[in-house]
């Protein structure tokens, strides 16, 4: 089974306050997205690894990579105006035209590489796997005129990635006009009329976006290390 994996990171990342984007900020001394293409290639090193990135960023991540001294074998496609068009030209640069193909929040670097596998395998029996996790708090829906009703929190799973798929079917999925209710890949997916597999997440695979992410985030670097 021939896998590719899509780190999506196009975006500027803004809420992080600081010149640099999120994605190339340091924690444990290397900046995060190297953190998630490792992952990645440790669960097969003969993955094809895309990294999606704004094209005005390209000689930066050069540089990092050189600093760094950074050799994971991976290749750098310019991202889109959206999270939409970035996936659509990672997915449409993979190399081959069967296998399965895990789209992943460059911004996620503590997927555990179990969830990555078992994403490839079981979007290779039905098609899709996206990782969720549940939910631990209660939680209540809002309605327009500021009245608020309890919900059963064991029907509701929060959403992660690596969202993974049979790449003929995502790339047929990522052939249409986006849509403002594609908030992920999976929405995408199911706009063909096909039903996506969940398969359970790991509760440290944040996306790191604020602050108080980056600080979570040195903790759990400096968790694995001392194991």
């Amino acid at each position: 089974m021939q896998k590719a994996a899509v780190l999506v990171a196009g975006g500027r990342g803004t809420r992080m306050g600081g010149p640099l984007s999120k994605q190339y900020l340091p924690i444990g001394g290397m900046p995060i997205l190297m953190h998630t293409l490792s992952v990645f290639y440790h669960v097969d090193p003969e993955m094809e690894l895309i990294l999606v990135i704004p094209q005005d960023d390209f000689e930066l991540w050069r540089k990092l990579c050189e600093e760094h001294d950074f050799s994971i074998p991976h290749r750098v496609v310019a991202g889109g105006n959206s999270r939409f068009q970035s996936v659509k030209n990672g997915i449409s640069s993979i190399s081959f035209t069967e296998g399965v193909v895990a789209i992943h929040d460059g911004v996620r670097p503590f997927v555990q590489e179990s969830v990555i596998q078992e994403s490839f395998e079981k979007a290779a029996e039905t098609g899709s796997a996206v990782a969720v996790v549940a939910l631990k708090d209660s939680i209540r829906k809002l309605t327009d005129d500021d009245r608020s009703f309890y919900q059963e929190r064991q029907y509701f799973r929060l959403v992660q990635t690596p969202q993974t798929f049979d790449i003929q079917k995502i790339r047929k999925a990522f052939g249409v006009t986006e849509l403002p209710q594609f908030t992920d890949d999976a929405t995408v997916y199911e706009h063909q009329g096909w039903q996506v597999t969940l398969i359970p997440g790991n509760p440290e695979n944040i996306k790191i976006t604020t602050p108080e992410d980056m600080d979570y985030a040195e903790f759990l670097i400096q968790k694995i290390k001392s194991r």
